[in-house]
């Protein structure tokens, strides 16, 4: 069976929410450790030719990712993704924010609730994410900023590290 590549969006009435949902090529666990160990996430978490890089990752409730973004020209995008619960292959959800190069939250910049589920259909897996926003103003800042064209491409990404793997 020949799998649509495709992200897909789609914004809730309340305007605050945007649901994001892709299939990947791979099963629940393969897929699981790629959303949830360094090592993985640093080679597809960011669109071409950007770079992710991960400070320090502790993935248990309570833990946090703190990473950048690098790109080309070696500018910096500092963030942080607070884990609120995890439910292995399952789900997670956290709270992803953007940072200083320490790792104090940029509050003039939006932040993310992420709720992230993981479902094992055949010997692929559906994420099913859905992102809230403490404003529908806020989605659409991150959505202005390139949101959706950057997180189809790092889809790519992942697809390609799944089907090296």
């Amino acid at each position: 069976m020949m799998l649509t590549k495709e992200t897909i969006y789609s914004k809730d009435a309340s305007g605050k929410k945007l649901k994001v949902e892709r299939v990947f090529d791979a099963p629940v666990e393969q897929v699981w450790k790629a959303w949830t160990q360094s090592d993985l996430l640093d080679q597809w978490w960011a669109p071409k030719p950007w770079k992710a890089n991960t400070k320090s990752m502790d993935f248990r409730e309570g833990g946090r990712w703190l990473y950048y973004m690098e790109g080309p020209d070696g500018s910096r995008h500092h963030c942080i993704l607070n884990y609120k619960t995890i439910d292995t292959n399952k789900s997670f959800r956290g709270v992803d924010g953007f940072t200083d190069e320490n790792g104090n939250l940029n509050t003039d910049m939006p932040s993310m609730d992420w709720t992230c589920v993981f479902i094992p259909v055949g010997n692929t897996t559906r994420i099913e994410m859905e992102i809230t926003f403490a404003s529908e103003a806020d989605l659409e800042k991150i959505v202005e900023m390139g949101f959706k064209e950057g997180f189809a491409a790092a889809h790519t990404n992942l697809d390609e590290l799944l089907a090296n793997q």
